[in-house]
């Protein structure tokens, strides 16, 4: 089944807590991944940053709205308790509980209704309607990679508005700035050097030339089917070259894919989509614009044994 999101985990949750013993946190979220019958790859699923699991986020964020109604406390670091208002929660032994149920706390209401601690998911979905299920981590996170993928359409944009020689110069820094070419004299030199037999350049796999990399770079509109890929392996195969790279602004078919991908040659296809993704990945035609810093307790700075 799919991760259940925090509202329709705050229900078993709590009833989890119900014998009023003191419980540590991840086993509650263990026990809670069994109860919801979570596969393997499920409990691992990490939330686009990669930096929090998203159902231990999920059950954290449950456990924090309970607390802001009172209905569980936590005595120390990592454990959680049932109160006796949570007590009385589950006594009218409600279907759910989730967010509306809580507005009859005070405590809760306080929480929602305070300027400084209106849900950042409240917020954001006034200018940027979300799901309502979701974490505030999680509206954070899809936030950013709404952000991310409309700089990504429009860097794309750009890049097809080049002229050929500038595209051919711009491959050139993004491959530099991968760690590639050497210095940039060397890069530039490369290529458009050849530009004959289906090579547009070839450029140091390291500083130290130890390896070479054979590109194709094509600011093409129309899709990279496999003739445009076998003549392109054919080209290597006369430069007795092993790597290639074949970098468009369009797409490739997937018969070009296949072909590519069972090449005996190491050919590397990247589209369109792929090269906005890492023009932005190595700040390559973008800048940053603002940075913002999510901030957590640091448990240990309170810890006094």
């Amino acid at each position: 089944m799919a991760i259940p999101d925090y509202e329709t985990l705050m229900h078993p949750l709590l009833s989890r807590l119900a014998d009023e013993q003191i419980r540590v946190v991840k086993d509650v979220v263990a026990q809670l991944a069994d109860e919801f019958k979570l596969t393997l790859e499920e409990r691992a699923q990490l939330l686009p940053s990669g930096g929090t699991l998203t159902f231990a986020s999920r059950v954290g964020w449950a456990k924090t709205y309970l607390k802001k109604a009172g209905l569980v406390q936590q005595p120390k670091r990592g454990l959680v308790q049932i109160t006796d208002q949570g007590k009385a929660a589950l006594a009218q032994q409600p279907v759910r509980i989730d967010v509306g149920f809580l507005e009859q706390f005070s405590s809760f209401l306080d929480f929602r209704n305070s300027s400084r601690e209106k849900p950042i998911s409240t917020r954001l979905n006034d200018v940027l309607p979300l799901p309502s299920d979701l974490t505030p981590d999680e509206v954070i996170e899809a936030a950013y990679q709404r952000s991310i993928s409309a700089l990504a359409d429009e860097v794309l944009e750009r890049v097809k508005a080049c002229s050929p020689i500038y595209f051919e110069r711009l491959v050139v820094q993004l491959l530099i700035q991968m760690g590639y070419g050497g210095s940039r004299e060397e890069a530039g030199k490369a290529v458009g050097r050849s530009g004959d037999g289906g090579i547009d350049g070839v450029i140091n796999e390291d500083r130290l030339g130890l390896d070479a990399i054979y590109l194709q770079a094509k600011r093409w509109s129309n899709v990279v089917g496999r003739p445009d890929i076998q003549q392109f392996v054919g080209a290597l195969a006369g430069q007795r070259a092993t790597k290639g790279v074949f970098i468009s602004t369009s797409r490739f078919t997937q018969e070009a894919k296949d072909y590519a991908a069972n090449s005996q040659y190491k050919v590397v296809l990247i589209d369109g989509e792929r090269l906005a993704e890492l023009m932005i990945e190595h700040d390559l035609g973008v800048s940053v614009a603002a940075t913002y810093q999510l901030k957590r307790i640091d448990s240990d700075f309170f810890n006094e044994e």
